[in-house]
C-alpha cells in the first residue's frame, strides 16, 4: 500500500547513487511554526502607547478636545494600530540624560540663530539669496538615527530635507542662502554634527564606535575628536 504522504527530502540522483547522509533527512525551507515569516509584520493586540499617541495626534489635528473627537480618535487610533501595523525599529542605544539636553540645548540655539538669519535674508537689499541641494552621507546605517537627524535638520529654519536614501543613509537636504567657497561644507558639516549629537544621546557605545566617532564624553566628544568632513562639490542653484 502507498503512504500518502508528500515527501519533502530532496530527490536521490538519477543515476540510483544513493543521496549523501543527510540530504534526505533536511526540508527545503524551514518555516516557523506560527506560519509567519521572519521579520514580517504581524497583527495582533495594538499597544496601548501606540493607540494612545495616535489619538492624541488625531486630537491635534481636529484642534478642539470634545467627547466626539476623543472618541473617534480612540476608534481611529485603535483601528489603524490593528489592521496596519507597522515593523518594529529595532534600538540597541543606550540614551545619555546629558547627551539628550546637549541634543536639545543645540537645537533651540540653531532654531533662534536660522530664525534671525532667515528674517534677515527676507528684508536685506542688494543680492538674491542662493540656495541649493547638498547631499550628505551619515556614519550611521541606523534607520531610527537618519530619521531623527533629518526631522531635526528640517525643524531648523532654512533647511530642509527633500530626499533621504535608506541603503546609503544619505539626505539630501535643501540649504537657503549658500554664500561663499566653503558654504556647502560648512552646511554639510552642520548635518553631520547634528547626527553627531544624536548618536551621542541615544546611541550606544558599539554604535558610536561603527560610526567612526570618539567615544561618548559627559554627552558628547571633545573638539579635537570631531571626524573631519569631506569636501564634495555640490550642484547649486
Amino acid at each position: 500500500m502507498t503512504d500518502p504522504t508528500p515527501t519533502t527530502a530532496a530527490a536521490a540522483p538519477s543515476s540510483g547513487t544513493p543521496a549523501p547522509r543527510g540530504l534526505a533527512e533536511t526540508p527545503a525551507a524551514t518555516v516557523p511554526s506560527s506560519g509567519t515569516a521572519p521579520g514580517a509584520t504581524k497583527r495582533g493586540r495594538p499597544s496601548v502607547p501606540a493607540v494612545l499617541w495616535l489619538t492624541l495626534v488625531w486630537i491635534l489635528l481636529w484642534g478642539d478636545l470634545t467627547w466626539a473627537n476623543l472618541l473617534g480618535g480612540v476608534i481611529v487610533a485603535y483601528l489603524v494600530a490593528a489592521f496596519l501595523p507597522l515593523p518594529r525599529v529595532p534600538f540597541a542605544g543606550r540614551p545619555s540624560p546629558v547627551g539628550v539636553l546637549r541634543l536639545l540645548g543645540h537645537l533651540a540655539v540653531d532654531i533662534l540663530v536660522a530664525s534671525v538669519h532667515v528674517a534677515w535674508v527676507a528684508i536685506r537689499f542688494g543680492r538674491p539669496p542662493r540656495s541649493g541641494v547638498i547631499h550628505v552621507e551619515l556614519r550611521s546605517r541606523s534607520d531610527l538615527y537618519l530619521t531623527l537627524t533629518a526631522d531635526l535638520c528640517s525643524l531648523v529654519p532654512g533647511s530642509i530635507i527633500v530626499e533621504a536614501h535608506r541603503a546609503t543613509s544619505t539626505l539630501y537636504v535643501h540649504v537657503l542662502d549658500l554664500q561663499g567657497d566653503d558654504a556647502v561644507d560648512h552646511a554639510r558639516s552642520v548635518v553631520l554634527e547634528q547626527e553627531a549629537r544624536v548618536l551621542y544621546a541615544l546611541a550606544s557605545a558599539e554604535e558610536i564606535s561603527q560610526a567612526g566617532l570618539p567615544p561618548r564624553r559627559l554627552g558628547g566628544a571633545s573638539r579635537s575628536g570631531r571626524a573631519t568632513v569631506p569636501t564634495t562639490k555640490e550642484e547649486q542653484s
